[in-house]
């Protein structure tokens, strides 16, 4: 009886109505989980700091739109404020040996309280859509999976032709192997500082869309960001390998990538429609990242596993 009483509150109609809003997120977090691509994928380094850099990409949107600046023009500055916070993450780590994971959380913990001070101390500021032109906002889900769309399509084609250039090459080589590549003459410690600080570029760019989105910024709009971004990152690539095999190559790395932030949001606008508490996603969020990291690893074993059976059936036979 229970049971049907909570199926009978579920609206599939519901459901169909928030996925265009679910969509639109989550090109606004696939384009956050390109910056975690950048520096866990091709720097094979876990930079934290991206909690504080989304944040301070939404404060600083949100009080430059407030002062009568362009929407656009906030986007720009958001995105080059992204690359003096992972500068200094990377200058923290190169210059002054702080291990990657402990430059990234004091920038994240320095960024708290600067992104306070952007924002006035206050912990949240508003942004009126009825007041202010956006660029992107919620109120027009139809136009925001437009522009949502045209800026991840535009990130992704930039990506994928910066890192077939000489310096996107150099920085690759970086993370693959830095002592082969510093045998090769490229500056490791200059890569590695230029890698963060395009990564956390992306961050506060989606960090600075999505103020826009919600009509707000707030100095924890950045918390979990990190997971999230991993979240779209594992399960892009998971799904990618899944449907294209050995043909995936790195354009459609890329695409899957912002994919799985969108099937990340999606995941999550279900979990909301089930009825099942908000406070409990961070411990969801926590167990889809943990699946799909061991699926190639079962998957690697299992295969491992049938080629010792096959050895050992052929050997018995003999």
């Amino acid at each position: 009886m229970i049971a049907a009483q909570y199926f009978a509150m579920l609206s599939p109609v519901d459901l169909m109505g928030r996925m265009p809003s679910s969509i639109a997120q989550g090109l606004i977090w696939g384009i956050m989980a390109l910056g975690v691509y950048i520096t866990f994928r091709l720097l094979n380094i876990a930079d934290l700091s991206v909690d504080g850099t989304f944040s301070t990409g939404a404060a600083i949107t949100a009080m430059m739109i407030i002062s009568g600046v362009s929407p656009i023009i906030a986007l720009i500055v958001a995105f080059l404020s992204g690359i003096l916070a992972g500068m200094v993450t990377g200058l923290l780590h190169t210059r002054l040996g702080i291990p990657a994971i402990l430059a990234g959380i004091l920038t994240q913990y320095g960024l708290y309280s600067i992104n306070l001070a952007i924002m006035k101390f206050q912990a949240n500021q508003a942004i009126s859509v009825d007041k202010f032109n956006l660029v992107i906002s919620g109120r027009d889900i139809s136009a925001a999976l437009v522009v949502g769309g045209i800026f991840a399509i535009c990130v992704v084609v930039a990506l994928y032709w910066f890192f077939g250039t000489e310096m996107g090459m150099a920085l690759r080589a970086t993370g693959c192997n830095s002592t082969a590549s510093k045998a090769q003459g490229v500056n490791v410690g200059f890569m590695t500082v230029f890698g963060l600080a395009l990564s956390n570029a992306l961050v506060a760019l989606a960090g600075g869309m999505a103020a826009q989105y919600s009509g707000f910024a707030d100095v924890n709009s950045g918390r979990g960001a990190i997971v999230i971004g991993l979240a779209a990152v594992i399960i892009g690539e998971v799904i990618g390998e899944a449907i294209l095999g050995k043909k995936l190559n790195f354009a459609g790395r890329l695409a899957f990538v912002v994919i799985g932030g969108i099937i990340y949001y999606i995941v999550y606008t279900i979990v909301l429609w089930l009825k099942i508490d908000s406070n409990l996603m961070k411990l969801f969020t926590a167990i889809i990242v943990a699946v799909f990291l061991a699926v190639p690893y079962l998957k690697g074993k299992t295969k491992n596993s049938f080629r010792a059976a096959k050895k050992n059936a052929i050997k018995g036979g003999e």
